[in-house]
């Protein structure tokens, strides 16, 4: 059965809350706009500062915007928010699943499968576009899952603006299918590989929602 880590409120709308790891950008921001808002009547240089600091704060309560999910059926759930970038096969008889996180999409990552969280190695390395074949050597957080499957990798890519990838969770820790494992700020890019002998489900270009898009076919 589909689960939901958060069942919506009774009042039928859905819960959204902000993602852990923003504050650093998020208040700042907030701060700035409520303050030039107060003033822009008394002055003329806070009214000017008021219009660009209470669109970026907006933008940025989006940006780092958490929605509940109710978590589909499936063996193996997307981890990311994204568009399906490249699906290759990779030398060890895994197929690696590469998906693009831009800016509009939701940045927290869940976990693709249930199981323990055997590793989590944080790689020094660039900042190139996550598009770009280059940024394979980028900033990274690779993870490790002990599942029913076996060991399922996902690699957290850091981008040119998302220069900071956030952990939520230490080696050791139990999750289930869904749960969120970390936040990538702004853009980047989220892989995951499937063991040999699992068939994919989405394709090249395919829009994909963390916790609801099913990655693998029976």
């Amino acid at each position: 059965m589909p689960h939901s880590q958060n069942p919506a409120p009774r009042d039928g709308f859905p819960k959204v809350r902000l993602a852990r790891g923003a504050s650093p950008w998020l208040l700042p921001t907030l701060a700035t706009a409520a303050v030039s808002l107060a003033r822009a009547r008394r002055s003329r240089s806070a009214a000017v500062i008021a219009v660009p600091a209470t669109a970026l704060a907006a933008g940025m309560l989006w940006f780092f915007r958490d929605p509940e999910r109710e978590i589909a059926e499936g063996r193996v759930i997307s981890p990311a928010d994204g568009v399906v970038q490249s699906i290759m096969p990779w030398k060890d008889g895994r197929t690696r699943v590469a998906i693009f996180m831009s800016p509009l999409n939701v940045h927290v990552n869940r976990a693709p499968l249930a199981g323990t969280v055997t590793s989590v190695e944080h790689v020094p390395g660039g900042f190139v576009p996550a598009f770009n074949k280059e940024s394979e050597n980028n900033e990274r957080v690779v993870w490790h899952f002990d599942t029913e499957l076996g060991d399922i990798e996902v690699v957290q890519i850091a981008g040119t603006v998302a220069r900071r990838i956030i952990p939520y969770l230490p080696e050791g820790t139990k999750v289930e299918q869904g749960d969120r494992i970390g936040l990538i700020r702004f853009g980047s890019r989220v892989d995951i590989y499937l063991p040999e002998g699992v068939e994919v489900a989405v394709e090249v270009g395919q829009t994909t929602t963390a916790g609801v898009t099913r990655i693998d076919r029976d």
